[in-house]
C-alpha cells in the first residue's frame, strides 16, 4: 500500500499518515512551514494597513481625433444656425401674401400697404441674414 516511500503513505484505517523519521518528509514539511511563515507577515490587520490610493493616468485622444470632432461640431452648429434662414423665407412669403390679400380687399390703400410690406420684408430678411452670419462665424471664426 506504500506507493510513495519516504513521503506519505496511505492506510485504509486512518487516511494519510506522515512518517516523521524520513528526511525527505522533514524537508518538505520545513518548506511548507517556511512558506506559511513568510506569507503570514503579509497578512496585516486592517488597523495597521496603509491606505491605497489609485493612480489614474489621463486618457488623451489623438490630435487628429480632436480636430475631426471639432470640425463635426462646427458643421452641426452651423447647420442649426441656418435653420433660421428658412424661417426668414417663410416670413417673407407671408408678408407678400398678406400684401396681395390686403390690396385685393382695399385697392385704395396700395401705397400704405406697400410701405408696411417693405418694412416687414426688411425685418424678416435681417433675421435671416443674422442667422447666416452666425453660421459663418461658427464655421470660420471659431
Amino acid at each position: 500500500n506504500n506507493t510513495n516511500p519516504g513521503l506519505l503513505h496511505t492506510s485504509q484505517s486512518s487516511g494519510i499518515n506522515a512518517e516523521y523519521g524520513d528526511p525527505k518528509l522533514t524537508m518538505l514539511a520545513g518548506r511548507l512551514c517556511t512558506r506559511v511563515a513568510v506569507a503570514r507577515p503579509l497578512i496585516q490587520p486592517l488597523a495597521s494597513a496603509q491606505p491605497v490610493f489609485a493612480v489614474r493616468a489621463f486618457q488623451t485622444t489623438p490630435k487628429v481625433l480632436d480636430e475631426s470632432l471639432e470640425q463635426a461640431a462646427k458643421f452641426i452648429g452651423a447647420g442649426c444656425a441656418t435653420v433660421g434662414v428658412a424661417g426668414s423665407g417663410a416670413g417673407i412669403g407671408t408678408v407678400f401674401g398678406s400684401l396681395v390679400e390686403g390690396y385685393a380687399r382695399n385697392p385704395s390703400l396700395k401705397n400704405q400697404l406697400f410701405s408696411y410690406c417693405v418694412l416687414g420684408f426688411a425685418l424678416s430678411e435681417a433675421m435671416g441674414l443674422f442667422c447666416l452670419m452666425i453660421a459663418f462665424m461658427i464655421l470660420f471664426a471659431l
